[in-house]
């Protein structure tokens, strides 16, 4: 053996224990791992999956154009009739409004069918909070029920009960 190369000596054992130590530092480094638990996006259902061309499809397009019909039903029963002769909030009224809010709910979903068939898609992002500022700035491109993937954690684009747009685990 060439005795220029030495592996042995009193500056080795330092060099491996500070070559282990940048090792051990660099590997904290990665991205973390976002909690398993409901993000809110957007306190408003309002854009949704309603931009031009195709969104990124799934599903939960009944419980967003369920929002849609109610609060379709509530601006009709708010207003008079436009059949003449019906009095506002009588059972006629109730069921124009019923009949042309169900009309609406099921233009809808036709809608949200084809945003879905035209792309199905997840999104990827590195970070909770990358994902969430993205998704407010684009809310009107992604459909309901897309698949978003945070630091390798799937999350579903859903309208919570109270009307939130949130990431839920899945």
């Amino acid at each position: 053996m060439n005795p220029s190369v030495r592996h042995e000596g009193p500056g080795s054992c330092a060099g491996a224990i500070f070559v282990l130590t940048v090792m051990m530092a660099t590997a904290c480094g990665h991205t973390q791992r976002p909690e398993r638990k409901t993000y809110v996006v957007s306190e408003d259902v309002r854009g949704v999956g309603r931009a031009e061309g195709a969104g990124t499809g799934g599903s939960g397009a009944e419980a967003y154009c369920g929002e849609l019909q109610k609060q379709c039903f509530q601006k009709c029963w708010r207003r008079k009739p436009t059949v003449q002769d019906m009095e506002k909030h009588s059972e006629s009224h109730h069921r124009l409004c019923t009949s042309q809010c169900l009309e609406a709910f099921m233009k809808c979903l036709k809608e949200q069918e084809a945003l879905e068939q035209g792309a199905k898609r997840e999104l990827h992002f590195p970070d909770m909070a990358v994902a969430l500022e993205w998704l407010r700035e684009h809310k009107s491109e992604v459909a309901l029920g897309t698949v978003v993937v945070v630091a390798g954690v799937a999350f579903a684009f859903v309208v919570a009960p109270a009307g939130l747009l949130v990431l839920s685990p899945i």
